[in-house]
């Protein structure tokens, strides 16, 4: 096995809180185990000087920045810092959507091997894709290989298919262990209303594309069950405020932001996962994986994205149409009142987390992906 110089290039890292930036800190930080030698490279967030420092262990260059726009920081200094840093690495993987990323690998002269992880397409930033679409293309081109977590991926996006020889299927995974070594609490069960409800459970970011809108929409028409959202986001009091307008103040809880400890404890206490996203922006879904390590059926969406090959239809949980309140509440209604099928389905959840999912093993694929690469 050898031992490769990998350079990882993100928008932002840990404490930085999202599902790209988790994946990224958990590149840098497991696939040193396989011999690497990893450095990462981000921006700050916010305006701010150049910062480099050690995060558990990994050695990250957070570049100065003068904001963020369109979701996409601005930084010169990014683009100096990555021509620097390439020289020195064997494979720079960098994570997409970023487009100050494939900017400075324009820029950097950089003849490396080039490795893009395809998280999603942009999706909202339409005036951001007309000046974006050269740069993105160009860096499809460039690239030695794109990672993708799902062939929904593939299928799903405007760029990808033209690519294909080049993609390979790399899930994201998760640590499982962590998850299951935990002080299990009651922390849904002990915000009841009615002790014997069946409890409903959503987290994410209160933003469009999450579609709870629509889950409070079908929660009306839900009966014996109690929904938990745990998140906050730009449509927070719009949606507290629309529960209320529906007299459903005793059925739903706004937990807000939860620690990382306290939202396994709430994964682990709930009866049923909700996923009712309503945009291909949400291209997988960790927080399905999350629920389905603790043996909890997950009610997702069949969207064109990685979201509906994550829990699969009547094997681990019921697909339904987006944005469809009356399909989600048919879903949820089914699966509260039958609880063997619960329980078939979510034991099924469990095995194929450990089967496909396992943290151990994906990034044991990764580095042989980059070695593979190398290779070449």
């Amino acid at each position: 096995m050898k031992n490769l110089k990998i350079l990882e290039v993100n928008k932002a890292y840990f404490p930085h809180i999202g599902g790209i930036e988790s994946l990224v800190r958990q590149y840098s930080e497991e696939l040193p185990k396989c011999g690497a030698a990893v450095r990462t490279l981000v921006c700050r967030d916010g305006r701010g000087k150049t910062v480099t420092e050690k995060v558990n262990g990994v050695k990250v260059v957070r570049a100065g920045s003068f904001g963020t726009y369109f979701s996409c920081p601005l930084s010169a200094t990014f683009i100096a810092k990555f021509r620097k840093m390439a020289k020195q690495a064997d494979v720079v993987h960098i994570n997409v959507p970023f487009p100050l990323a494939d900017v400075a690998l324009l820029l950097s002269g950089y003849r490396g091997k080039v490795a893009v992880s395809w998280h999603s397409d942009i999706v909202k930033q339409k005036k951001l894709m007309l000046l974006y679409k050269p740069f993105l293309k160009y860096l499809l081109g460039r690239a030695d290989v794109i990672f993708t977590a799902t062939e929904g991926h593939i299928n799903g996006s405007d760029f990808l298919p033209k690519y294909r020889e080049k993609c390979r299927i790399l899930p994201y995974g998760i640590a499982i262990e962590d998850y299951l070594n935990i002080d299990r609490r009651p922390v849904l069960t002990e915000k009841l209303t009615d002790k014997n409800s069946v409890k409903i459970f959503f987290t994410g970011r209160l933003v469009y594309y999450k579609g709870v809108d629509v889950l409070l929409k079908a929660f009306a028409k839900v009966r014996n069950c109690e929904l938990f959202i745990a998140g906050t986001g730009e449509l927070e009091n719009e949606l507290k405020a629309f529960a209320k307008s529906r007299g459903l103040e005793k059925k739903v809880h706004f937990l807000g932001f939860l620690p990382d400890n306290t939202l396994k404890q709430a994964f682990a206490d709930c009866d049923i996962f909700v996923l009712p996203s309503v945009a291909k922006s949400e291209a997988f879904g960790i927080v399905q994986l999350e629920a389905m390590v603790y043996g909890k059926p997950v009610i997702n969406t069949r969207l064109p994205s990685g979201v509906p090959h994550v829990s699969v239809h009547a094997e681990t949980g019921i697909t339904v149409p987006p944005s469809d309140p009356d399909m989600l509440a048919k879903a949820i209604n089914r699966l509260a009142s039958d609880k063997s099928l619960r329980e078939r389905l979510g034991r099924n959840a469990a095995l194929r987390v450990r089967e496909k999912f396992d943290e151990k093993n994906v990034i044991r694929k990764l580095y042989g992906y980059f070695e593979e690469a190398t290779e070449k």
